[in-house]
């Protein structure tokens, strides 16, 4: 398995989902692991050689190869090339002992070229960023033809575009991400004032008119709006706003989920399907979130959460929410969607281990 984000400790961030998604595959195979150094269970085998350990911990520094082609361009690219010839480097070191690569990312599986061994390929949000660049549909397309492939988004509503660019080379099939058993045990209890959350890193995107649209609803001290996660950006953060920065996994599921009246996101990024919206519902705790596909793909409004478009229907969301009774079958109705439609992460692992067997079966 390759990776390019994976947590630095256990109150990281970044790449969590690696994290459990390599944890729970490696209860079940054999896993070699290349990406940036961090907790792991000792099942997993770490690929990196010292120099690629150190550079991968530099890159997670400063925010992964999406921050920086979004955010510094020039940089990026030369990040982007250095990674692809350390992948390439290590694909083929272990070429001969591997029978399945295990890619996440799109761009992490150009390296491939020339070497026969079957891959899954997990599509993430960010990938349809990166497939805008010239040349980037024809390299994959390349890539592709020279083994047998599964892509694997990480929601549904990416199956269509990745069916059209790449169904005649490789099989596209949806795996949705496991939750941690943890988050279906939390017990909710929320009271007045009404606690919001948002969970998230903090930046324009990812923030959308949050700060606008939030301002009249919560700088009354009538409800909380807490908000949680990197500042990345270094934006301005509204004094009416109750900033905390980062949290670990354990804060947010002792401390913050069981007393929330919901999670909110208007973020308006290229997304996949958010971890934390996931979390979010196995806790029982409903969601507001941006008219976007991949909330769209997750929130059933009315009854898991609400989709929002202007300021109107998210003051109309949030009210609607607050009432104890709206509280208690949203509780409901979000478990039990999470825990039939998502599972856990051994869930997750068996979906993944099925095309295994699948890419090794003989024709």
């Amino acid at each position: 398995m390759s990776a390019t984000s994976y947590p630095r400790s256990n109150e990281d961030w970044q790449g969590v989902f690696i994290r459990h998604i390599a944890t729970a595959l490696a209860e079940r195979n054999s896993l070699t692991l290349w990406a940036p150094d961090g907790p792991r269970a000792e099942a997993i085998q770490y690929a990196p050689l010292e120099n690629d350990r150190r550079w991968l911990a530099a890159l997670s520094e400063r925010g992964g190869i999406a921050h920086l082609l979004s955010k510094r361009p020039a940089q990026g690219v030369v990040s982007a090339t250095r990674l692809l010839a350390r992948l390439r480097s290590a694909y083929r070191k272990a070429s001969g002992d591997t029978d399945v690569f295990h890619i996440n990312w799109m761009q992490n599986a150009l390296p491939l070229a020339g070497l026969p061994n079957p891959a899954v390929i997990a599509v993430l949000g960010s990938d349809f960023k990166l497939l805008k660049l010239p040349g980037m549909r024809t390299a994959m397309r390349a890539m592709l033809r020279q083994r047998r492939a599964v892509l694997t988004p990480n929601a549904e509503w990416m199956v269509e575009q990745l069916q059209n660019d790449f169904g005649d080379l490789a099989q596209v099939t949806a795996v949705p991400f496991g939750v941690d058993d943890r988050w279906y045990k939390i017990d909710r209890t929320p009271e007045k004032p009404f606690r919001w959350l948002v969970v998230q890193r903090v930046t324009r995107d990812k923030m959308g008119p949050l700060f606008s649209w939030g301002d009249s609803l919560f700088s009354g001290g009538q409800r909380e709006l807490h908000l949680i996660g990197p500042n990345q950006e270094n934006l301005s953060i509204p004094d009416w706003v109750h900033y905390h920065g980062a949290a670990s996994p354990d804060a947010l599921a002792q401390d913050w989920f069981p007393e929330a009246a919901g999670l909110l996101t208007l973020s308006e990024h290229s997304e996949g399907r958010p971890q934390v919206i996931l979390e979010s519902m196995a806790a029982g705790l409903p969601v507001i979130a941006s008219d976007l596909p991949a909330h769209r793909d997750v929130i059933s409004s009315g009854k898991t959460g609400w989709i929002v478009n202007n300021e109107t229907s998210f003051r109309e969301a949030v009210s609607a929410l607050e009432q104890i009774p709206a509280q208690r079958d949203f509780a409901v109705h979000c478990r039990q969607f999470a825990l039939e439609r998502y599972g856990t992460w051994q869930d997750c692992a068996q979906r993944y281990e099925s095309l295994y067997q699948q890419l090794t079966a003989a024709p």
